[in-house]
């Protein structure tokens, strides 16, 4: 599963993170905080959510607007061992 990370500029691509490599941060901090880009589908970070929780983690996704139009807002997502 690869899921798109926030973007730092507004008109940059946003950059791409797998599966394993959100696993292997997690192997090396207690909690790990990501920001997601709104291109994310919801599907796929509920599934994110699914496979973390089944792991035996805590798992919290929230959306986070950044500014007044409804396309302004990413996903801020905290995984915890």
């Amino acid at each position: 599963m690869e899921l798109k990370l926030a973007r730092t500029e507004l008109d940059a691509k946003p950059k791409k993170i797998d599966l394993k490599k959100i696993e292997h941060m997690l192997e090396k901090e207690d909690s790990v905080i990501i920001y997601f880009d709104r291109e994310n589908s919801h599907k796929d970070l509920l599934e994110l959510q699914d496979h973390f929780e089944e792991a035996g983690k805590s798992f919290y996704m929230k959306e986070v607007k950044y500014g007044l139009a409804d396309n302004e807002y990413i996903y801020q997502v905290h995984i915890i061992n």
